[in-house]
């Protein structure tokens, strides 16, 4: 479980086929993590594999190539990354469970006073739970969405900290984006469409 509150920005340093799969290796200035820990990369929760000092290794496997962007990384690329909430820990964002729901396209990017408006289109399973001031994960950060402004389109408002801070300052149109829509809509949503009658 995360709470989608970057704590660090990573980089790509080796990616290569496996099993498969996809082995990233990736520098990180953490210490202290162990084999078999859990870690948000850009929102997709993955397992520490290998690791040294500033760097760990993950395996993604192929269901997960399936349904995220990490079989266009290459070296440099940089990542969003949070280690996984420990009990007592603050819950300074959401409830993040690092399940990456879909794929969305950074449509605009528009500077407007203190802040920057994005544009995103989303999935049909995304945009049926995203609603104005609900939460929702954008390549593991935690965000509130600013508006709808039409079907299938979120707008979200991103603060001068996350801008320079996390990887979202970095996206243009035509980008895409790891989501993961707020889990208690999805959960309510499930539970919903079960009682419909078919």
């Amino acid at each position: 479980m995360f709470t989608g509150i970057v704590t660090a920005v990573g980089t790509v340093r080796e990616a290569r086929q496996n099993r498969g799969g996809l082995t990233l290796k990736l520098g990180a200035p953490y210490k202290g993590l162990k084999r078999g820990e859990s870690l948000a990369v850009d929102g997709a929760c993955l397992t520490v594999e290998r690791c040294g000092k500033g760097w760990f290794q993950v395996h993604v496997v192929r269901t997960t190539l399936e349904r995220t962007l990490f079989g266009e990384y290459a070296r440099g690329r940089r990542v969003n990354l949070e280690r996984a909430l420990r009990v007592g820990d603050r819950l300074g964002g959401h409830l993040v469970q690092g399940h990456v729901d879909g794929i969305g396209e950074v449509l605009a990017v528009e500077p407007r006073a203190d802040a920057w408006l994005i544009d995103l289109r989303v999935p049909p399973e995304v945009a049926r739970v995203s609603m104005p001031l609900g939460s929702i994960t954008v390549d593991g950060v935690s965000l509130t969405v600013n508006a709808v402004p039409r079907p299938g389109v979120i707008q979200l408002s991103l603060i001068p900290f996350t801008f320079r801070h996390t990887t979202l300052g970095q996206r243009q149109p035509g980008d895409g984006v790891h989501l993961e829509a707020d889990a208690i809509g999805k959960y309510v949503d499930s539970l919903l469409r079960a009682r419909q009658p078919d």
